[in-house]
């Protein structure tokens, strides 16, 4: 049996929120994330979505998860250009929750707990994952007594490729590798939403 560990790539950024102020100032260096990773950090209670409201612009449900399109997104205080930036994630592909909309503006939160608002152009409706446990075991099939494929540390993200609504576990994808994540180890999907 082939076992692979699967840790934050060294070549992918770390989740960065930066502080506007700190971002401008700094030119973007900011290891906020480690510090909470470090500190025993805890992803935001997820809402209970996906729905029941429908989004006013896009008639989708209310709260839903969508993921960062790039590798710098401003989170504003507001819906608009006018108003300031308040964080700025650093990370291509991380899930975040829609719970609010505005025209082409979405209010977000982030696996950390932080919201603001996010130009549509922002964000996509591609499925991601961030894994929230110390360690989390990516299994073979969707149960507790599979094989495993591979462990995946904390800040570990990737595809959220399908979860049964009836399923503890959802079939996923990251470094190269596809298994199956306990719920209770990621933040990214709703507790009994379905996935396809």
């Amino acid at each position: 049996m082939r076992r692979l560990r699967i840790e934050q790539e060294s070549n992918l950024p770390a989740v960065r929120k930066v502080p506007a102020h700190r971002a401008a100032r700094y030119g973007l260096r900011s290891g906020a994330l480690g510090l909470l990773l470090l500190c025993g950090w805890t992803a935001a209670p997820q809402g209970t979505g996906p729905g029941p409201a429908i989004g006013v612009s896009t008639k989708l449900p209310v709260p839903r998860f969508v993921s960062l399109r790039s590798n710098q997104v401003n989170f504003r205080a507001g819906p608009g250009f006018q108003y300031p930036v308040t964080w700025t994630y650093e990370r291509a592909a991380l899930p975040v929750e829609v719970i609010g909309e505005f025209d082409v503006w979405r209010q977000v939160l982030a696996p950390d707990g932080g919201t603001g608002w996010v130009h549509e152009a922002t964000i996509r409706a591609r499925r991601t994952f961030i894994v929230t446990a110390p360690q989390a075991r990516l299994r073979r099939a969707p149960d507790e007594d599979s094989g495993i494929v591979a462990y995946l540390d904390q800040g570990v993200s990737g595809d959220l490729l399908s979860c049964d609504s009836d399923s503890d576990f959802c079939r996923v994808s990251a470094a190269h590798e596809t298994g199956y994540l306990a719920r209770a180890d990621f933040w990214g999907a709703f507790p009994g939403e379905s996935v396809k």
